[in-house]
């Protein structure tokens, strides 16, 4: 029964996702549809670049460099090119198989696929640190749920407007989410035999690869098409004050 308390608390921070995907439901009038999916890219930028910078990047490579320093650089330049290179082969496979697909509906697959893969991991973090301390889980579970409501918004909204369609959008922000417990379940199979801190870190740090690289080359480009400068500004400092308030509150 043990096991319950740090299972649940995965799982509610994997599937706040779904209380980001929410904001899909805000009317919002047709003047304003670039504005509000302007501030929601920009956003998203901030969270997934701010993300893979101050945290997923330090972490990992601290890790790594922990056991051998020359090895741990070779590993994390490695695995980060690794990321590189998978998301743009994904993206020309999206890009090839429908061809009618429009840039926000690719973006927020995209954006469910990065960030099925950050909380897969993130979901073996928060099972284990509850399992060995469980006011330590709850801590770690909170600030996760705070960063994956941001999460969900960079998945439903684009997915949203480029079909109409909000229970798809639901969908896709909520199976992202389920990649939380997922790997808190696979935590508890496998545990700490096969889940080791260098596994972790070459997952976090392919998956820094994947988000830096859909914010510049995908996400950013679809951005200034809509031309709205000001909201683009705004949503960026937005996101960057709420890691900020992330980091120091938790």
């Amino acid at each position: 029964m043990e096991i319950i308390g740090p299972l649940l608390i995965s799982t509610i921070a994997g599937l706040s996702t779904t209380l980001g995907a929410l904001v899909i439901f805000f009317k919002i009038r047709s003047k304003n549809i670039n504005k509000f999916i302007t501030f929601c890219l920009s956003f998203s930028i901030a969270i997934m670049i701010g993300i893979s910078i101050t945290e997923l990047i330090p972490e990992s490579l601290f890790q790594l460099l922990k056991q051998n320093i020359s090895k741990g650089i070779l590993i994390s330049i490695i695995s980060f090119i690794i990321g590189v290179i998978l998301i743009k082969i994904f993206t020309k496979f999206i890009d090839n198989q429908k061809k009618n697909t429009t840039n926000l509906y690719k973006l927020g697959i995209l954006s469910m696929l990065a960030l099925m893969l950050h909380n897969f991991p993130e979901g073996i973090a928060t099972f284990l640190s509850a399992y060995q301390d469980i006011d330590l889980g709850i801590k770690l579970g909170i600030a996760i749920m705070l960063h994956n409501i941001p999460e969900g918004i960079s998945i439903a909204v684009p997915i949203y407007y480029a079909t109409g369609n909000k229970r798809e959008a639901i969908k896709k922000a909520f199976i992202s989410g389920l990649a939380e417990p997922f790997g808190a379940i696979l935590a508890f199979l496998l545990f700490k035999n096969l889940i080791t801190d260098t596994f972790i870190s070459v997952i976090l740090l392919l998956v820094a690869g994947i988000m830096i690289t859909i914010s510049i080359e995908e996400i950013y480009p679809e951005i200034r098409k809509y031309k709205e400068h000001k909201l683009f500004y705004f949503g960026m400092v937005t996101g960057i004050v709420l890691l900020i308030i992330n980091h120091f509150c938790f």
